[in-house]
């Protein structure tokens, strides 16, 4: 049995404040990136080595209707992080895995790691490197807020009830309860990825209109 702790984010609550964005950046005290319009309200265009969180916007049709998805995009904290088997064959300590809540945690010693193969060996695209200082970065959990039994800062100032984090069997009954009541509704909603990641993703359409690394596991 899995256990530690996982995220539970429910897409069809999500409206594109993207507080959880913002307050990623805040807490981990990331400098604000000069930026440019290029067609679209998400901003920044990516995810890099200081926007660990990123709410993408789509605008797509489905069921003949045009409609505008959102998708909070971060790390996925792997149960078994391809990244990680990665980095071991070169140094076990770059890339590890927290005991008690199964963060997976990038260290300094990544930028001894060749970025490019750490980068494309994971299956969402999510690691990027610091330029400044060549090591890898992403998402963290808010390793620092959870381990002092606090909320990580994404879920912590989400107003619409998509943030959701806390014990790996609590988080996928939920996820199971809430995936029940809304294909009442969308008979096509789906958890993604939910027995191979902590971070279960509820999406409300088929999973490949929201982003390309958003898969559908049925």
């Amino acid at each position: 049995m899995v256990t530690g702790k996982s995220f539970f984010i429910d897409q069809s609550r999500c409206t594109a404040c993207r507080g959880c964005q913002v307050a990623c950046k805040q807490w981990k005290k990331f400098p604000w990136i000069n930026t440019v319009q290029m067609g679209s309200y998400q901003n920044p265009q990516d995810l890099g080595p200081n926007t660990f969180k990123l709410v993408r916007f789509s605008e797509t049709r489905v069921d003949n209707v045009v409609r505008w998805l959102f998708f909070p995009e971060q790390c996925r904290h792997c149960l078994d992080p391809p990244c990680k088997m990665t980095a071991d064959m070169y140094d076990r300590q770059a890339i590890i895995k927290d005991p008690s809540t199964g963060a997976v945690l990038y260290t300094e010693r990544t930028r001894d790691l060749n970025a490019r193969e750490i980068r494309e060996a994971c299956p969402y695209d999510i690691p990027r490197q610091d330029p400044a200082t060549g090591a890898l970065t992403k998402c963290n959990m808010c390793i620092d807020r959870v381990s002092n039994g606090l909320l990580p800062a994404c879920v912590k100032t989400c107003p619409t009830g998509t943030m959701h984090f806390g014990d790996r069997a609590e988080m996928m009954d939920m996820a199971r309860k809430r995936l029940t009541e809304l294909r009442q509704k969308r008979p096509q909603a789906t958890l993604v990825d939910a027995q191979d990641v902590r971070v279960i993703f509820l999406a409300e359409h088929d999973p490949r209109l929201y982003h390309a690394y958003l898969r559908d596991e049925m």
